[in-house]
């Protein structure tokens, strides 16, 4: 333990940001690094408890205490290895996690937890600096082949520690260039994408292949993976967004959140795109969804110079602190403020849109709306809406931004083709203790299996995926296992 009074001694802090004012004006990551001696009280403030629940609230199960430690005493070959042991790209979750070891830390029962999630972006950085991070694959190959559908996080995981295992690793993906998510979802003020190419530059000096602008079922039949690899991964993403088909849907202006988010990403990148330009500049912009992607359609909105942006959420405004409804160490649906919504956006809750109105040629001009109230069931849970008497109204805009979330993966294509079972949901079934389909040889891990979730649950599902493919392929795995205890005693 680095230092046993650290907690008491020193308040959680975070790195500085630039001025909301200031960082619009580019797509730029906009949060600085801490100082050395800041990242060491930082650092500090872990307890070491006795019973580390953080290791819980991490889907990946990373070995927190220990690394805090190591970077207290500024031992960073020995913070990275055990980081690494558990995860595959700190790079990408300590920028864009939502943390919920954090939600599970101890000291955060009746404090402000330790800031995990910012000491493990410092570790990968000194890291990258120090080059600590090297190639991991063995020189002796093991001559098995393995195809890996989908380069995005849960797809890249699943290839980086395949490679390691020895396998020859070819990644397929339909964009122009591998991240998938990381690359054209998430925003570059959020994840600058030097930081992904940084990563596929060490995937690709694994030996990892990337064959990008090829759509498997489209451009080369799905069978011919089955019939050329050792196994196949399908690591795609949930790709089908939720619509909203009321009244005026057709009208022009009303968008899906990712195809706005995708081309800006593009033109940050300079990389062309064939659709017509989705752009915000000048419009009143109205969010639909509250959540994640449509906190990226905020900060992407303001820097196109949106004239106003509200944002809706169906659901009742979450309480700013936990509730006896959601204990710790639980993960708590309390409200939760985005460097976006700092940027400038009216939040509204509590309110259904039933309809789009347009103007005589066809643009969208307004919405009209209803305030909802919710009856709870005796966890505080909502149940079921009514539409308060008297509240319909009508909301002038020129853009709307669809962000209530995914269904499930894209079926036309490698799905139909391969003949894998689908589960209720409608993605791909393949079983969580073993990850494997209906399909001789083929595998699915991430979004596609377990339907939309977080980042380090892609990251999660992939690694875990990899090993029952090195199972398969090898009657047993090299590959560290999820269990922390048993990981930590590998590095060591």
């Amino acid at each position: 333990m680095g230092k046993p009074t650290g907690f008491k001694e020193y308040n959680r802090e975070l790195p500085e940001k630039v001025a909301p004012a200031e960082r619009v004006k580019n797509y730029n990551e906009f949060e600085s690094l801490y100082t050395e001696e800041k990242l060491n009280e930082q650092s500090a403030r872990c307890m070491n408890c006795g019973i580390p629940f953080c290791h819980s609230g991490c889907p990946l199960g990373n070995i927190i205490p220990e690394f805090n430690d190591a970077v207290y005493r500024k031992n960073w070959e020995e913070a990275y290895k055990i980081l690494a042991s558990t995860n595959n790209f700190p790079e990408f979750t300590g920028r864009i996690c939502p943390a919920p070891c954090e939600s599970a830390c101890v000291l955060g029962i009746n404090k402000p937890p330790v800031a995990i999630e910012e000491i493990e972006k410092h570790i990968i950085e000194i890291a990258y600096e120090k080059n600590l991070v090297k190639p991991t694959a063995p020189l002796i190959k093991t001559g098995k082949k393995v195809a890996v559908v989908g380069s995005g996080p849960a797809g890249l995981a699943a290839a980086a520690q395949l490679a390691k295992a020895g396998h020859s690793v070819t990644v397929y993906e339909r964009d122009d260039k591998p991240g998938g998510l990381l690359r054209y979802g998430i925003p570059d003020f959020k994840l600058e994408k030097w930081v992904v190419e940084r990563r596929v530059q060490v995937m690709e000096e694994d030996g990892v292949v990337f064959k990008c602008n090829v759509e498997v079922g489209k451009d080369i039949p799905a069978d011919e993976l089955t019939r050329n690899n050792d196994a196949v991964i399908l690591a795609g993403g949930s790709t089908i967004p939720r619509n909203l088909p009321i009244p005026g849907r057709e009208l022009k202006g009303i968008h899906f959140a990712m195809d706005f988010l995708k081309q800006q990403n593009k033109r940050v990148s300079n990389t062309g795109f064939d659709a017509e330009d989705i752009l915000a500049t000048g419009k009143d912009v109205v969010i639909i969804g509250g959540g994640d992607t449509g906190s990226d359609c905020v900060g992407t909105s303001n820097r196109q110079g949106a004239r106003s942006i509200k944002q809706f959420e169906v659901m009742m405004q979450p309480p700013a602190q936990r509730t006896q409804h959601m204990p710790w160490p639980t993960y708590p649906m309390v409200l939760k403020t985005t460097s976006s919504h700092e940027e400038g956006c009216e939040r509204h809750w509590g309110i259904n849109t039933r309809e789009f109105l347009g103007d005589d040629k066809g643009n969208l001009r307004a919405l009209k709306v209803t305030d909802v109230s919710w009856e709870l069931d005796v966890m505080g849970r909502p149940i079921k809406f009514n539409e308060v008497e008297g509240s319909e109204r009508e909301i002038e805009c020129q853009r709307v931004f669809l962000a209530m979330g995914f269904l499930h993966p894209q079926h036309e294509g490698m799905i139909n083709s391969l003949n894998v079972h689908l589960d209720d949901r409608k993605n791909v079934k393949a079983k969580e203790g073993n990850y494997r389909t209906n399909v001789s040889k083929v595998f699915a891990a991430g979004d596609m299996r377990r339907g939309q979730s977080l980042v380090v649950w892609a990251i999660s599902e992939g690694r875990e995926c990899a090993r029952k493919v090195d199972e398969f392929l090898m009657g047993h795995s090299i590959l560290e296992s999820k269990d922390a205890v048993n990981q930590f005693e590998q590095v060591f």
